[in-house]
């Protein structure tokens, strides 16, 4: 009898989807992302600065939404782009997303940004994505982000300065309450690029410390 590969377990995956099954990011039916991506003053403020960054392009861009829950923030943007492609790696949000939000020029994907390869497109958004994920998941990320000309990540961070970067295992939780955010420029990370602009600081609602976005000029 052949020997029978059997598959290893995709706990990011299991993570998540544990997630909004039992609504551990709040909400109390259906999919929900948090109070950060529901917040009304802490979204209009998002959208306000991205959107103003968007409608710069002479040619609108193209942009891959990676990690895009349950869409309540990403819906905003998508008139500004030429094509949006949200992709997350929970197929049934994926679903609901599918059949809660339409748009000619809006795509879905079903995808694990640290195991497999990206959409193509002008500008990558990361928001509050990393902050969930192990340094091993956030490095396999990395070294894919190259590809984009632009970055918009945000991440929630501790106030004033912090060690960045301690190591967590991907799931629900985040740095915090180590004393510590995601930095790309830092150690294990070291990401290189040509600009960093920071868009927009602001208090994160709810819980301690601040969601900080930043935009990062790849090449």
């Amino acid at each position: 009898m052949k020997n029978r590969k059997i598959k290893k377990p995709w706990p990011t995956k299991d993570a998540m989807k544990q997630i909004y099954e039992n609504n551990l990011w709040g909400g109390k039916t259906g999919f929900y992302s948090g109070l950060g991506s529901h917040h009304p003053e802490t979204v209009a403020q998002y959208v306000a600065a991205v959107s103003e960054f968007l409608n710069g392009f002479e040619t609108p861009p193209v942009v891959c939404d990676l990690g895009c829950g349950d869409f309540n923030v990403g819906k905003e943007l998508v008139k500004y782009c030429k094509k949006y492609i949200a992709v997350d790696i929970v197929p049934e949000l994926i679903t609901y997303n599918q059949n809660t939000f339409a748009a000619e020029h809006l795509e879905f994907q079903v995808l694990d940004i640290a195991g497999e390869k990206l959409p193509s497109g002008d500008c990558a958004i990361l928001r509050q994505v990393l902050q969930h994920l192990s340094n091993a998941e956030i490095s396999k990320v990395v070294e894919k982000l190259s590809q984009f000309e632009y970055i918009i990540l945000t991440e929630h961070l501790p106030e004033g300065e912090f060690q960045p970067n301690k190591d967590i295992i991907s799931g629900q939780g985040i740095r915090l309450k180590k004393g510590s955010g995601v930095d790309l420029s830092a150690p294990p990370f070291d990401f290189g690029v040509k600009e960093e602009k920071l868009l927009l600081s602001v208090p994160a609602p709810g819980y301690k410390g601040v969601l900080v976005t930043t935009l990062y000029k790849v090449k």
